[in-house]
């Protein structure tokens, strides 16, 4: 099969900064029905999906750029604003709304200096969303930092799990 990489019109070495996501589609066989596992991989590897990364996967599976940006836009797992390092989510279901979750989400907003629909943090360290639960209601209320699940949180507990990231960050 000819190397069929797709050439972009712009600076010198912007190919390189594809190289990454050429080689997920080669991975798919640059099959166009493997376009949600592709846009997961990438988006595994950048934490969301660029605009400029959406058209040259596009162009690569000679599709629409308007398929790619439909089904990046259609699925709430695609994140198309970059999300910081640390991607924290408190669970606002019914048993963790019940045990307060929202005076967690207050104190994390106000540690991690989030205002008005601000989710990231400038230094893109940590990305805060409220989802609607998260399966571990017994454990009400939920915090989870990337993968790792914290139970029965206070707004208290909950900032020190900021400072403990940003200690951790901040050591050599």
């Amino acid at each position: 099969m000819p190397n069929t990489m797709p050439t972009l019109q712009r600076k010198p070495g912007t190919a390189r900064k594809f190289v990454k996501v050429c080689s997920i589609v080669d991975q798919h066989e640059r099959r166009p029905s493997r376009l949600i596992p592709i846009l997961q991989a990438v988006q595994e590897e950048y934490r969301y999906l660029p605009p400029e990364v959406l058209t040259y996967v596009a162009t690569a599976l000679d599709v629409p750029p308007a398929r790619v940006f439909g089904v990046a836009t259609f699925y709430a797992h695609f994140a198309l604003q970059p999300k910081g390092k640390y991607l924290i989510r408190i669970c606002d279901g019914t048993a963790c709304h019940v045990k307060d979750s929202l005076p967690i989400l207050e104190a994390l907003r106000r540690r991690l200096g989030l205002e008005g629909k601000r989710q990231t943090t400038p230094d893109l360290l940590f990305t805060l969303e409220t989802v609607a639960c998260l399966g571990a209601c017994g454990l009400a209320p939920v915090v989870v930092v990337n993968d790792e699940v914290h139970g029965q949180m206070t707004p208290e507990s909950a900032v020190k799990l900021i400072d403990d990231i940003v200690a951790k960050e901040a050591a050599p």
